[in-house]
C-alpha cells in the first residue's frame, strides 16, 4: 500500500460520507508525518452506523471481501493488491468508542482523545494517537514491523513502549 493508495481510500471514504481513522503502521507514519516502512495493508477504524456507505464506495470502486470476523474487523482487498482491514467502532456521546472483542466482556476501547490528526504527503489525515497505538501493541510477541513502529514512537514522541 503506497501513501497515494492511502490517500486515494481515504478521498472514497470522505465522498461516500464515511469518516474513518488510521492505525497501524500507516497510522504511525501519519503520526510522524513521513512514510518509514513499506506497508502491506491499511488498518482503518471507522464508525459502524457508516458501514452501508463505506461498502458500497468500496465495492464500486472494485474491492472484494476477504476475511470476516465482524463485528470486530473484515478485511476488503483490491485485485491490484491493495488491503483494508476494517474496524467498526460505536461511539458515545463523549467522543470515545469501543469496538467488539473476541472477548465480549471485555471491547477494545477507544478514548475520545485518541483520534488525532497525522499527515500523509503533506496531507492531514485522521489517525489513532500514539499513546493508543502503543496500547494497541501489547500482548503478541512483536514482529520486525511493529518494533520498528514503536522504536518510530519513540524516537518521535518520546514514549516508553514494552518493546
Amino acid at each position: 500500500m503506497t501513501a497515494d493508495g492511502v490517500l486515494g481510500v481515504l478521498e472514497l471514504f470522505r465522498g461516500a460520507g464515511a469518516e474513518v481513522w488510521i492505525g497501524g503502521g500507516w497510522g504511525i507514519d501519519a503520526l510522524v508525518g513521513r512514510q518509514t516502512r513499506d506497508h502491506r495493508d491499511l488498518d482503518l477504524m471507522h464508525r459502524q452506523e457508516q458501514e452501508p456507505a463505506l461498502l458500497a464506495a468500496l465495492t464500486e470502486a472494485g474491492f472484494e471481501p476477504g476475511l470476516d470476523w465482524r463485528p470486530i474487523r473484515f478485511v476488503m482487498a483490491h485485485p491490484d493488491g491493495r488491503e483494508l482491514d476494517l474496524h467498526p467502532l460505536v461511539f458515545a456521546v463523549d467522543g470515545s468508542a469501543e469496538q467488539a472483542s473476541p472477548d465480549p466482556d471485555q471491547p477494545f476501547r477507544y478514548p475520545a482523545s485518541c483520534f488525532v490528526t497525522g499527515m500523509i504527503n503533506e496531507t492531514p489525515v485522521g489517525c489513532l494517537s500514539a499513546e493508543q497505538q502503543v496500547l494497541f501493541h501489547q500482548g503478541y510477541e512483536p514482529a520486525d514491523r511493529d518494533l520498528h513502529d514503536m522504536a518510530q514512537l519513540r524516537r518521535a514522541f518520546g514514549l516508553e513502549t514494552h518493546f
